[in-house]
């Protein structure tokens, strides 16, 4: 079994030709380095494909999947608020 401790989302869309090598090239480009037993998610801009990147503690996983009606509901990116607002 594969373990999954924490999961990442990815707000901004991909292109879905992209393979592992790529796919964890941006992963290491946003946190520096792909860490073990963490997943990855990604989706394209029609919101109807997903990849998952996984770190499995000796290697990485990449698994794909293609809805042929409807889309994932995505969350999309948004501006960090730092500070905090103060009262």
């Amino acid at each position: 079994m594969i373990r999954i401790d924490a999961l990442w989302l990815a707000t901004a869309p991909i292109d879905m030709r992209m393979g592992t090598e790529r796919l964890l090239a941006r992963v290491v480009q946003v946190f520096g380095s792909a860490q073990a037993h963490h997943g990855y998610l990604f989706a394209n801009a029609r919101g109807n494909r997903m990849k998952l990147l996984l770190h499995d503690g000796f290697g990485m996983w990449c698994a794909a999947r293609r809805l042929n009606q409807g889309g994932f509901e995505w969350p999309r990116a948004v501006a960090p608020i730092w500070p905090p607002h103060s009262r």
